[in-house]
C-alpha cells in the first residue's frame, strides 16, 4: 500500500484549488498571467488582469468539513507579504500606471465537488 504525506495531499488540494481559481477567473473575463509567480520569498497564487487592471489573488482552498472559511485565512501578515510581492511584480513586469487590486478567491472540496467563492479588492494595502 502506497503512503501518501500529508504535505502532498495538501499540495494535489492546492493545485486543485488553484486550476478551480484560474478557471473562475478565465470564465470572469480576466487574463491570467501568472502562476505561483515568486520573488525570493514571496510568492504570489494567481496574477490576472482585467480591464480594470492588475489582480493579485490569493486562493485558499480547504477540503470540508473545516474550522473556518478559507478565507478568513488571508491576515494582516499574509496581506503584507503578498503587497510587498506586487510591488516587486509590477517593477519587474513594468506595469506601473495600471490599477492594482488584492482579491481572495475561496476554494471548498468536497465528495459533493467544489464551490468557488470570489472576493474582489478583498483588502486595500496601505502604500500601494
Amino acid at each position: 500500500m502506497k503512503q501518501y504525506s500529508r504535505k502532498s495531499s495538501n499540495q494535489s488540494v492546492g493545485k486543485k484549488g488553484e486550476d478551480a481559481a484560474c478557471a473562475f477567473l478565465r470564465d470572469a473575463g480576466l487574463k491570467i498571467r501568472d502562476r505561483n509567480w515568486r520573488s525570493g520569498h514571496l510568492e504570489i497564487d494567481i496574477v490576472a488582469e482585467g480591464a480594470d487592471g492588475i489582480h493579485f489573488v490569493e486562493v485558499k482552498t480547504r477540503t470540508l468539513p473545516c474550522a473556518a472559511p478559507p478565507e478568513e485565512n488571508v491576515g494582516r501578515v499574509k496581506q503584507q507579504r503578498i503587497t510587498a510581492a506586487a510591488l516587486r511584480y509590477l517593477h519587474r513586469e513594468d506595469c506601473f500606471g495600471k490599477e492594482a487590486f488584492f482579491d481572495i478567491v475561496s476554494v471548498a472540496v468536497s465528495e459533493a465537488g467544489t464551490e468557488v467563492e470570489y472576493f474582489p479588492r478583498a483588502w486595500v494595502p496601505m502604500y500601494v
